[in-house]
């Protein structure tokens, strides 16, 4: 049995291997269930007990140098028919790889946060999923309050008074009731309403809203706020106006106009033949909303402020659709790029 181990031994080691074909030859000759090995094993059983030992170590031996031919064969040949550096021209340029592009309401906002940033406002977020007390009550709407009615609201069924925000207001709110002044935030952020969607109007847009409190903050304070924020969003030439309106939450109240980007104030179809464009609300905090909070309205006093993102991004692009925003149209999303 000896002898037909070594001839066995011999055979494996004379086989040539060159290709693929060969490999699975070699395995289905040697190494498979009908193979030469397996049939070699089967006769341990004829085996004298005594030589069992050292035959099985013999066949052992074989069978391991036959798997050991057949890997480093399979390998080989896997590995040159794999290269393909002899193909590669390495003076070619590469492939281009199409960046994408940031939506425009992302680009806005932003421009707006590091506007602001640089004055030293932080950025405070809160809920999207607002009780009643912070979007409304602390803010001066009382329930049954005709202000209410301003803004139609999307309310949670059976829970009692909870909405989706209808502004980033409460983020304020939930920043006065944490600490103490002097406090200087804007809230960017989603927000709610239930409108009909048109070209002016959606159910969901983005706003940031601005808050600063401390002693001694005037209205002056606040003009020159916007006045500086409308220069570096629009223009150095840019101009303000401030025109009375009302708010719950502030007292005095008004809406901001900035001199159009598009005519220079001349007057256009974008203006609509005014020169200007409104872009946000504005006020000094009414000091019935600094009480709510618990800030003692005899020391200190603030301002407000909010606009809406796409706002800003319609007047900064000239884009006529609100819609367009929210599409997801890739001609459309592809115009614009971050100027960082």
């Amino acid at each position: 049995m000896s002898d037909k181990i070594e001839e066995i031994l011999s055979e494996v080691e004379e086989f040539a291997i060159n290709t693929k074909e060969e490999v699975e030859s070699f395995r289905l000759k040697f190494l498979s269930k009908k193979g030469k090995l397996t049939a070699i094993f089967s006769e341990l059983k004829n085996i004298a007990p005594e030589e069992r030992k050292a035959f099985g170590q013999k066949v052992n031996e074989l069978k391991l140098k036959a798997e050991v031919k057949w890997k480093n064969a399979l390998n080989e040949l896997s590995d040159s028919s794999d290269d393909k550096s002899s193909d590669l021209d390495l003076t070619l340029p590469g492939e281009p790889i199409k960046l994408g592009s940031a939506h425009p309401v992302t680009i806005i906002r932003n421009q707006i946060v590091d506007i602001f940033n640089r004055i030293g406002y932080n950025v405070a977020e809160g809920p999207e999923i607002e009780d009643d007390w912070h979007n409304f009550t602390a803010l001066n709407f009382p329930p049954e309050h005709p202000a209410r009615d301003m803004q139609d609201t999307f309310f949670m069924e059976n829970l009692d008074g909870t909405a989706l925000r209808t502004h980033t207001s409460s983020v304020q709110v939930r920043v006065m009731q944490q600490g103490q002044p002097p406090i200087r935030v804007i809230s960017p952020g989603r927000v709610y309403r239930n409108e009909a969607i048109s070209a002016r109007a959606h159910c969901l847009f983005h706003q940031v809203e601005g808050l600063y409190i401390d002693k001694g903050v005037s209205f002056a304070d606040l003009k020159q706020t916007l006045l500086y924020f409308a220069r570096e969003m629009f223009g150095e030439n840019s101009q303000i106006r401030l025109r009375p309106s009302y708010f719950p939450f502030t007292e005095p109240s008004a809406e901001m106009d900035v001199s159009c980007n598009i005519c220079g104030g001349e007057g256009c179809n974008i203006c609509k033949q005014t020169g200007w464009l409104e872009i946000m609300g504005c006020g000094m905090v009414d000091p019935d909303v600094l009480k709510n909070c618990g800030i003692d309205a005899e020391i200190y006093s603030g301002f407000a402020f909010g606009m809406g993102i796409e706002r800003i991004a319609m007047l900064k692009y000239g884009i006529k659709d609100l819609r367009l925003f929210f599409e997801n149209d890739v001609r459309f999303l592809e115009q614009f790029h971050n100027p960082d």
